[in-house]
């Protein structure tokens, strides 16, 4: 996996989560992921990109963490867009943090082997998937 770094001074991990990329402007959704699957976050914002839409991802490495900081710090790193969370696992605990207006990209089931990039497509954990679900959601969701 390749390094995403963003020489700040300080170490954001131990804050649980961060502003990894800002949207361009004013966010259209908020793309959540932890691990691995930043990247996969990375590429759908750049998706979302070409198609007009401004998306922010935030790196979630704990959520444990993340609670514990002040409501101010968790409403600046979340923002007031729809969520979309990107895990290969499944949703347990993502909807405190996609809220009402969140969707979820990730496993669906247990029991699955093989190589990774085919499970990845095999559970739509893939950019496209994400850019599409993000979209979606932003046609369905309540302003």
């Amino acid at each position: 996996l390749p390094t995403l770094e963003r020489p700040t001074g300080e170490n954001l991990s131990a804050k649980g989560a961060y502003v990894l990329r800002e949207a361009a402007g004013t966010r259209d959704v908020t793309l959540l992921a932890t691990g691995s699957e930043v990247e996969i976050a990375l590429a759908a914002a750049d998706l979302l990109d070409t198609q007009g839409l401004k998306a922010a991802v935030v790196s979630m490495p704990c959520w444990e963490l993340f609670e514990a900081q002040s409501e101010a710090y968790r409403a600046e790193v979340l923002g007031g867009a729809p969520r979309v969370a990107v895990e290969a696992a499944v949703r347990l605990g993502w909807d405190r943090w996609v809220g009402e207006r969140g969707a979820f990209i990730g496993m669906s089931g247990f029991g699955a082997s093989g190589p990774a990039g085919e499970l990845y497509k095999h559970f739509g954990i893939t950019p496209e998937a994400v850019a599409a679900a993000a979209k979606a959601n932003l046609e369905t969701a309540p302003k």
